[in-house]
């Protein structure tokens, strides 16, 4: 070819000179970030997928460090825990020496309630002071809060775990479809017959030896009784009038546990020598939301997915068929352990108040009772009454205990070990998108490096080539 106004070779060259030169521009860029795609032309449909990896990378870090903050939140209150535990094991102590009344004083029992005091305050301070992050965790903050609760069906409720919509309220029907039934026998008349009776009482608590003289009439039966009610856990009332008068011996607690046994050792008494008149209580049988609840006597349980919760019935609303309903508005402490937010990805966990005015019952009584100056006071000869509050303060503790323990392992921890299976698996899914094959970049680069050299050099060749038309003019 001999045109020299328009040099077709040199304008190829330069098109395969640019091509090349982005190439190794690409190959420099790869190589100097590390990463195959740094914007969209690179790989569109690469990009989009590795962003969406990205995001859920995020999410799962996230969701790893939040683990870690709650186990840091639940191992501060199980800290706490741990020292309230501590001092009701020694008031457990210091009760079982004030009732020892036959070798200590005055003083010294004057010493064990002022030390029961210090203890009591010793609680309370640690319940109103235990915080993470400017957050307190065991004074009752991190309850659940309710509404419509009537005490007339429902004496106390204790509840650990719910799942409450945003901005909406979780409602909890309580059904009584079996009526709790405490243990009874009968004696039926309205004195002891001619011969002297001696009889083996016993009850939940303890046995009794109790003899009644020939032709003791009713009241006075009753009355013996009902004096050892504290060591049997049986009680007895009159029922009817004249010849269809009866002495109804019941426990004093309701429940398949609750028992009462008659046994006469001499003399007839319901029945005769030898024989035993004997009954069991009843359990309520309760369904909360439809689910069959585990229930002790008058207290049910349900532990379901959406649903922690433990009620204490009166004995007017365990013994009634029929419902009650609350609702549950909110509270609880809820930690975000998942990588996306929503329930699935929440646990919430109830954290009761430990101060003295929360721990025990309206059954036994609460804690703070056992003061100086309140009703099971030691000084004032409560002990027995106020080892049973403080057995029940005991176990309330021991069970937030291990609801705390039991979501840290079972849950939170669980949930780190699979969130970094995840985080690995996902990882490695992005690198293998987005990341650079050094191996097959610097390989490009050398071959990229060859081809622009390769390709100036050849421009050159083309650029001289409208030259040689001068030729033809010689």
């Amino acid at each position: 070819m001999s045109r020299i106004n328009t040099n077709v070779s040199a304008i190829q060259t330069v098109h395969k000179l640019v091509t090349n030169q982005l190439d190794l521009n690409t190959r420099l860029e790869r190589l100097s970030t590390g990463l195959r795609i740094n914007r969209g032309r690179d790989d569109p449909a690469g990009l989009i997928a590795s962003e969406t990896l990205r995001s859920e990378m995020r999410g799962i870090s996230q969701a790893i460090d939040n683990s870690q903050r709650t186990i840091n939140v639940i191992s501060t209150a199980e800290g706490a825990l741990n020292e309230v535990s501590s001092l009701l094991l020694d008031l457990r102590s210091l009760i079982n020496h004030a009732a020892n009344q036959g070798a200590i004083g005055g003083e010294e029992l004057q010493a064990d309630q002022l030390q029961i005091d210090s203890i009591l305050e010793a609680i309370d301070r640690i319940a109103n002071t235990t915080q993470f992050g400017g957050e307190k965790l065991i004074n009752g903050n991190f309850e659940y809060s309710v509404s419509g609760m009537v005490a007339s069906s429902i004496a106390a409720a204790r509840i650990f775990g719910a799942r409450v919509p945003p901005n909406s309220a979780a409602g909890v029907v309580v059904e009584v479809v079996q009526s709790a039934l405490t243990a009874q026998v009968a004696f039926n008349g309205s004195a002891i017959g001619s011969s002297n009776v001696t009889i083996e009482l016993s009850g939940r608590k303890g046995i009794e030896v109790l003899s009644f003289a020939a032709g003791t009439g009713a009241s006075s039966i009753v009355k013996a009784i009902n004096a050892n009610s504290l060591t049997t856990g049986v009680s007895a009332t009159i029922s009817g009038t004249g010849s269809t008068t009866a002495i109804l011996i019941n426990s004093q607690d309701y429940g398949a546990d609750a028992f009462v046994s008659v046994k006469p050792i001499d003399g007839t008494f319901i029945v005769g020598t030898g024989s035993t008149s004997q009954d069991s209580g009843r359990d309520a049988g309760v369904l909360i939301n439809g689910q069959t609840a585990s229930v002790s006597g008058l207290v049910a349980s349900l532990r379901s997915n959406g649903l922690d919760l433990q009620l204490h019935l009166t004995a007017d609303r365990g013994t009634t068929l029929g419902s009650s309903e609350f609702q549950i508005t909110g509270g609880g402490a809820i930690f975000q352990i998942g990588p996306t937010v929503n329930a699935n990805g929440q646990v919430s966990i109830g954290i009761p108040s430990v101060a003295t005015s929360n721990l025990g019952n309206p059954v036994v009584g609460y804690l703070n009772t056992i003061k100086s100056a309140g009703s099971n006071a030691v000084i004032a000869g409560n002990y027995q009454r106020a080892e049973e509050i403080l057995e029940e303060s005991i176990s309330q503790v021991a069970v937030l205990r291990g609801r705390l323990g039991g979501l840290q392992r079972n849950q939170i921890e669980t949930n780190m070990n699979s969130q970094r299976v995840a985080l690995e698996n996902v990882t490695a899914a992005e690198s293998s998108i987005r990341d650079a094959d050094f191996a097959v970049e610097t390989a490009a680069l050398t071959r990229a490096q060859v081809l622009l050299q390769s390709t100036t050099s050849v421009l050159g060749i083309a650029n001289s080539m409208p030259q040689y038309a001068l030729s033809l003019l010689q």
